[in-house]
């Protein structure tokens, strides 16, 4: 595995392009399982997790062939297996995502119990409750959950919490289930919204994604459809931090800012500057940056998926800030690298004291987890000397050509064989 160096101390300036959503791509390739004809999608990110996807997707009979550099056609003529394995769904929790459209389209399925980043408990009691209120008989054997169902029927589902897996796993059961099904509690995430638009070019009666409330009136049979996946709001939250934190001066093109409100937010509260212009938005810096008061929560709210960048940039802040993580109970192990690197940080519980300004200084340091990843590499760009990143697995699961995107913005990043294994 890489190692990626990061020599501090470049202001980040120029323009950069906006990969497709991850989190919306891997549910839109699954949702091929749910018909025999082919689906064409769009914008599709050259990720591990995405080609994690397909192979999943091949054991289970989906033919894929990319026709464009981001073009990827699917085809599930035939599913050849039911079955999910633990060697693949161990490495990304969103091949749980086949559990649905596997019960919708077959009767049956067989899907290992996920694993992904360390960050935390994310069980899938969710997913698995709310499927066998839509009819289907399910049991937990040597770590596997296998499920039947005749005919999966619609049904009143409230999600205990506002879970975007377990909805989106729901509502790929539910669109061919019979009748009517409620989702109540859904998750409004725009990842749930996307894919409730592919869904619904497929033939699904589906209204309400984006609300608390997703009502769908199951159909016999989906078809192909065409689809193009929504900018990548995580990377736009990382590129546009990193401008602020560098000092920099950067447009981060088709950055959606609909889908990014609770960010800008919180980055002009820091005195960065963040302006709409054509075809995305323009973030740099000039003064000093405030300390902010921050807590991540569920869609429309702070995104957990960009806390770890903000405490990075929070470390350049004069005075007192305050992270309250609310999503995942184990999301603070990129404070302990960025102490290493100097940061003046206290954790209790779910809540992080970040006292700066300090002078961040280059060190070894090792991701534990996608975003964490992200995270380091902004408190390098910030710091003095060089800072050596491990383990950037994490980092190919969710970021395309990172290191590249960031040279051609100035700054001085570079991936070096390591000898890590994942």
């Amino acid at each position: 595995m890489d190692k990626m160096i990061i020599r501090g101390g470049a202001p980040l300036r120029g323009t950069v392009e906006l990969s497709g959503s991850k989190n919306a791509a891997l549910p839109c390739l699954i949702a091929a399982l749910l018909t025999e004809e082919p689906l064409l999608i769009h914008n599709v990110p050259r990720l591990r997790d995405v080609r994690t996807s397909i192979d999943l997707l091949g054991r289970l009979g989906v033919v894929s062939r990319w026709t464009g550099d981001h073009d990827l056609e699917l085809h599930a003529r035939a599913i050849t297996s039911h079955e999910a394995p633990y060697d693949l769904v161990k490495t990304m929790r969103a091949s749980f995502l086949v559990l649905g459209p596997l019960l919708a389209r077959t009767g049956r399925a067989r899907v290992s119990t996920p694993g992904g980043c360390a960050i935390g408990a994310r069980p899938v009691n969710l997913h698995i409750a709310g499927i066998r209120m839509l009819g289907a008989r399910i049991q937990m054997r040597h770590g596997y959950v296998e499920a039947h169902a005749v005919n999966l029927r619609g049904a009143r589902v409230w999600l205990d919490t506002s879970s975007v897996g377990a909805t989106e796993n729901i509502m790929m059961a539910a669109v061919r289930a019979r009748g009517r099904t409620l989702i109540e509690n859904a998750a409004r995430e725009p990842e749930v919204q996307d894919l409730a638009r592919l869904l619904k070019a497929m033939g699904a009666r589906i209204s309400g994604a984006g609300s608390h409330v997703i009502e769908i009136e199951g159909v016999e049979r989906l078809g192909g459809a065409e689809h193009t996946v929504i900018p990548d709001r995580i990377e736009a939250g990382s590129l546009m931090i990193a401008a602020a934190v560098t000092g920099g001066d950067v447009v981060v093109r088709g950055a959606p800012l609909e889908h990014l409100e609770a960010v800008i937010a919180k980055l002009r509260e820091t005195g960065a500057t963040v302006e709409p212009v054509e075809g995305g938005l323009r973030v740099a810096r000039g003064a000093a940056l405030r300390p902010v008061e921050l807590r991540t929560l569920p869609y429309p709210g702070f995104p957990t998926d960009l806390q770890a960048q903000m405490m990075a940039l929070l470390t350049q802040a004069a005075g007192t800030s305050v992270i309250t993580e609310t999503i995942f109970e184990n999301r603070f192990m990129h404070a302990l690298e960025l102490m290493r690197m100097g940061a003046d940080i206290v954790m209790k519980g779910p809540t992080a004291v970040v006292r700066g300004p300090t002078a961040l200084c280059g060190a070894p340091v090792m991701a534990t987890d996608l975003r964490a990843s992200m995270g380091l590499i902004l408190a390098g760009l910030a710091a003095e000397n060089s800072t050596e990143l491990s383990r950037v697995y994490h980092l190919d699961r969710g970021y395309e050509a990172l290191d590249a995107k960031l040279r051609a913005l100035g700054a001085a990043v570079e991936r070096v064989p390591g000898e890590e294994a994942a």
